[in-house]
């Protein structure tokens, strides 16, 4: 297993930088100009001046590899130095945001743990409700909770979160008016209230989230229940007198998991996605926001971070998935 780890680890660096390639040349290729929106009253060559600064009057193939280093040499050796109470090296510049000319990854750390309070909790909330769900449901099948279950996953699937999300707010901040339609990341927890405060604000953004993933999983999971549920083995395991808790829970359950395991660990960098609509409705300050406001802006050290790090969390949910298979089914060997 190990040596199967980090084969996959070394086989992943070219997999990102190719990925990373395709994000610059994206980025390179779109319309539009990171100067475009400063005022029509600066001077021509004071524009230059900035475009220069910036380093957009270098063509790709010098932008590219600096990005590189910038991202896994100096940024890297930044926060070392920090942690060890060094100085940062001179002449060494950092990944520099063109909007707010801050560094990108104190922006992307500011606007972080708004993203995993609501994705984490909504994709935890997910999983949570999924896998009863389809376990029952594929145990009653065709049941009154078996057609219930096919209802709501088939209204997760269809319902896209900009509808549902603006719904939820419909519903429950304007006319019910039970709970807060902002959310307010300037909320300091520090007592019961405001701990309140913040459950109550995050539980919209937590439903869409969810509602998503209990659909895709749940479904995943019953059919793979219900795979497992006809094989001789089952059979084999009630003949010799097992109690049916041990021979669904013990026996089917850990086969099943194991293509549950893949859809769990790829939907990871998905929410993310959703999130980044989702953010935008109720205007949470985390990463889906900052996406889309550098998308609009033309900042592009920001939008190749930000996607390339979800880039990078895909490869390392693969190679998870890939891991917990050999966890679950003895039968896979790797080295």
């Amino acid at each position: 297993m190990l040596t199967y780890t980090i084969r996959r680890l070394l086989l992943s660096i070219p997999t990102l930088i190719f990925i990373a390639f395709v994000i610059f040349m994206l980025l390179e290729l779109a319309p539009g100009d990171p100067m475009a929106q400063m005022p029509l009253t600066i001077p021509p060559d004071v524009k230059e001046r900035m475009r220069a600064a910036l380093g957009l009057d270098q063509p790709w193939w010098v932008r590219f590899p600096l990005w590189l280093n910038q991202f896994f040499i100096v940024e890297p050796q930044y926060w070392i130095d920090n942690a060890f109470g060094t100085s940062f090296a001179e002449g060494k510049q950092r990944l520099i945001s063109f909007q707010s000319r801050s560094p990108v990854f104190e922006t992307i750390g500011q606007r972080l743990p708004q993203t995993l309070w609501v994705v984490g909790m909504s994709y935890i909330v997910g999983v949570a409700i999924a896998l009863p769900i389809g376990i029952i449901s594929a145990y009653k099948q065709y049941s009154v909770f078996d057609q219930a279950g096919t209802f709501v996953s088939m209204i997760g699937f269809s319902v896209p979160p900009f509808f549902s999300g603006v719904l939820l707010i419909v519903i429950f901040s304007v006319q019910l008016q039970w709970l807060p339609s902002i959310y307010d990341t300037t909320l300091v927890v520090n007592s019961w209230d405001t701990f309140m405060t913040q459950m109550r604000q995050m539980i919209m953004p937590v439903m869409v989230l969810a509602l998503q993933t209990t659909a895709q999983v749940s479904r995943y999971m019953r059919a793979s229940m219900l795979d497992n549920l006809s094989q001789d083995y089952v059979r084999t395991a009630r003949a010799k007198g097992m109690s049916e808790s041990v021979v669904v829970l013990k026996h089917v359950l850990r086969n099943s998991m194991i293509p549950v395991v893949t859809v769990i660990a790829l939907g990871i960098p998905s929410i993310f996605g959703g999130a980044i609509i989702t953010e935008q409705i109720f205007k949470v300050n985390g990463l889906g926001q900052l996406l889309i406001l550098a998308l609009q802006g033309n900042d592009i050290p920001m939008v190749m971070t930000i996607t390339f790090l979800l880039a990078v969390l895909i490869v390392m949910m693969n190679l998870i998935a890939d891991i917990l298979y050999g966890i679950l089914d003895p039968r896979i060997r790797y080295d």
